[in-house]
């Protein structure tokens, strides 16, 4: 059973102590709406925790206040405005937990251990990180085997290696090797213990691709963010790959508007083409309210604007030599750069926008050029617009998106030029990263 070591109030905490197993106060529900009650002058950033084969396993979160405020917010004060959101919005009470089996790395402080914030998150999703000083000392230690207990994680960083103290190394469960020199991941190998589980090593400084490979050959994860460049890609000339080919045809035939029994003719040419549109259509992503058995049925529910989105994401994921982190990466764009677009652009443009997100990275996935790939699918003028010279009416939500991942400083300028807060920034963001996990969850290419 949990307890609350401090009382809190909304996205405030008042640092009363409360007693050991006195009942925990009610969680207020947050607001769901994009740029909620509640917005906190800052914005929230991710770095992808990768495996070896660069699959996305988890997020590392972090809050970055708003550039230019006044006084700035003091480290607990930015990790409650962080909980906050990922309570509003990857942990609502009404849902609970939305990245499935994806784990977030926290970095947090001695005080941000007793907040019932952190609390109320799902223990074996969150991993808190901390350095050597803050993990020894002897007042918080009941407190870090408690949470412990209940199933958080621990990541040391800021080490040479494990700590010689036997209890202190029961609670760390992750470690932070840096750069993932491998003398140093040999050397914390060889301090494990037979007989307990091994603790998950994760490089946190990768500043090249060479760096990456060196970590996979090691069977070490990696954290990676926007500011690191693209990895490098096969580039395949103006060939597209067979598969590709046929989705891009049919993306053709929706633009044409074309007899649905033409299209579903074509389509089932390819039954394993034909499953994987399927299974990405039934996702919760769609939230459809019925299963979608033929592609009929799709176009009778759906219509075929988002038949067309859809078949742009089997597009992204058809190169099978792709990062698998590039898929997800530019899917949670495409519905980031959607979400912006709401309420500003009629309704009708959501499907561009999500296109215009998705396809700016598609040359990174493709292999291809990406006047190659456009040639090819011919979107619409204003679409290519923003993808090819970053202009026109779609270009300000993109280069917001982009500025999310690797600025926060542009992300705040970017922001204030379209009118809208902090707060409806990190509300799309978060619900991206909610909406590409449900697209994923029928389909394990993304």
């Amino acid at each position: 059973m949990r307890f609350d070591f401090f009382r809190t109030t909304g996205a405030s905490a008042a640092k009363d102590k409360a007693v050991p197993g006195a009942p925990a106060q009610t969680r207020e529900e947050p607001s769901d709406e994009l740029g909620g009650p509640r917005e906190a002058s800052g914005y929230v950033r991710h770095a992808l925790q990768l495996d070896p084969q660069q699959r996305v396993k988890g997020y590392r979160m972090a809050w970055l206040a708003t550039p230019g405020t006044a006084p700035v917010p003091d480290a607990s004060s930015q990790f409650i405005a962080l909980l906050d959101n990922i309570a509003r919005h990857l942990n609502p009470p009404r849902t609970g937990w939305r990245l499935g089996r994806l784990v977030l790395f926290l970095d947090v402080t001695v005080d941000g251990l007793f907040l019932a914030e952190l609390q109320s998150l799902p223990p074996e999703n969150v991993v808190l990180c901390m350095g050597l000083g803050d993990l020894s000392d002897v007042d918080t230690r009941s407190m870090l085997l408690f949470l412990r207990e209940q199933g958080f994680g621990f990541m040391l960083k800021d080490a040479d290696g494990l700590p010689a103290d036997p209890e202190l190394r029961e609670i760390i469960t992750h470690l932070d090797v840096g750069d993932g020199d491998p003398e140093r991941v040999a050397r914390v190998r060889a301090e494990e213990q037979p007989g307990r589980a091994p603790v998950q090593l994760v490089a946190s400084r990768i500043d090249t691709w060479a760096q990456a490979g060196a970590c996979a050959d090691l069977r070490v994860d990696i954290f990676v963010d926007g500011a690191l460049a693209h990895p490098p890609v096969k580039e395949g000339g103006d060939a597209l790959q067979p598969e590709s080919v046929m989705i891009v045809r049919l993306m053709h035939m929706i633009q044409r508007n074309e007899n649905v029994r033409s299209i579903e003719s074509a389509l089932k040419r390819d039954a394993a083409l034909t499953y994987r549109l399927l299974r990405h259509i039934n996702s919760p992503a769609i939230g459809a309210g019925v299963e979608i058995h033929s592609l009929r049925h799709a176009v009778a529910m759906l219509g075929y604007a988002p038949l067309f989105r859809w078949l742009s994401v089997l597009l992204a994921t058809s190169n099978r030599a792709a990062a698998p982190f590039m898929t997800k990466k530019a899917i949670t764009r495409g519905r980031f750069v959607e979400l912006m677009g709401q309420g500003m652009l009629p309704p009708g443009e959501a499907d561009n926008l999500f296109v215009v997100g998705m396809f700016s990275l598609i040359d990174q996935l493709l292999g291809v050029p990406m006047a190659e790939v456009l040639a090819k699918v011919q979107l619409a003028g204003s679409v290519q617009q923003a993808i090819l010279a970053r202009e026109g009416v779609y270009a300000p939500f993109l280069a917001l998106a982009e500025a999310c991942e690797t600025d926060a400083a542009q992300a705040a300028r970017l922001s204030e030029a379209l009118f809208v807060g902090s707060g409806q920034v990190n509300a799309a963001h978060l619900a991206a990263m909610v909406w590409s996990q449900e697209a994923d969850a029928h389909d394990g290419a993304v």
